[in-house]
């Protein structure tokens, strides 16, 4: 078996390890968290969904892939505004997302083709919600722990999972359809480390932050 189909199938399977932890740890999770929980728990369908319709004689899962992307926006909008007390962070939260799914609408709209455009801009929106909210974690009215923080873990693994992928998500289409599996390696090995970071954090408990 390849290594790249391999790490496709441990990517997959990955995508449970956060929601196997909010299921165990949910009674300790708050109101963003328990969002977060969600978001990963149907996120985690998408992959085995597209196995499903691959083996059972699908020509193009290009649509779920489509609507995955759409729910990541929309769920990390709802949980970055939830997250920041500034209102020029929330006001920014709400405009970079509605610019994002725009530019989805606009340059996307064959969901039959590799959505790059849409992949890049939500990677984008990601890294800046993510650096925001670095930014508010490490200048805090007191002093907190911010290893202790769930949501330090879910960030560092938003933040990670987009600057990594987001050029690979930029050149996809340019990529000769053989060499790409090489390619998606970059992406199964960085999913994988982004499950364990968000399993993490959805293992701590909620600490104070004001």
């Amino acid at each position: 078996m390849p290594l790249s189909t391999v790490l496709d199938i441990l990517s997959t399977i990955s995508g449970f390890f956060p929601v196997l932890v909010a299921f165990y740890n949910y009674k300790n999770l708050d109101k963003v968290l328990k969002i977060a929980a969600l978001f990963f728990l149907i996120s985690s369908l998408f992959d085995p969904l597209m196995w499903v319709l691959a083996n059972n004689g699908a020509k193009n899962n290009m649509p779920l892939i489509h609507v995955n992307i759409i729910v990541t926006v929309v769920f990390f909008a709802v949980i970055y505004y939830k997250l920041f007390t500034n209102r020029v962070q929330k006001k920014t939260t709400v405009i970079l997302s509605v610019i994002t799914l725009g530019i989805m609408l606009i340059y996307n709209w064959n969901f039959l083709e590799y959505p790059s455009i849409s992949s890049t801009a939500s990677a984008i929106l990601l890294i800046i919600l993510s650096l925001f909210y670095f930014y508010k974690l490490l200048n805090p009215l007191k002093y907190i722990d911010i290893e202790k923080q769930g949501l330090f873990w879910i960030n560092a693994g938003v933040l990670f999972y987009s600057s990594v992928n987001i050029f690979l998500f930029m050149i996809f289409t340019q990529i000769p359809v053989d060499d790409r599996p090489n390619y998606y390696v970059i992406n199964s090995i960085s999913n994988i480390i982004a499950n364990i970071l968000y399993s993490v954090g959805l293992f701590c408990k909620p600490q104070k932050t004001a």
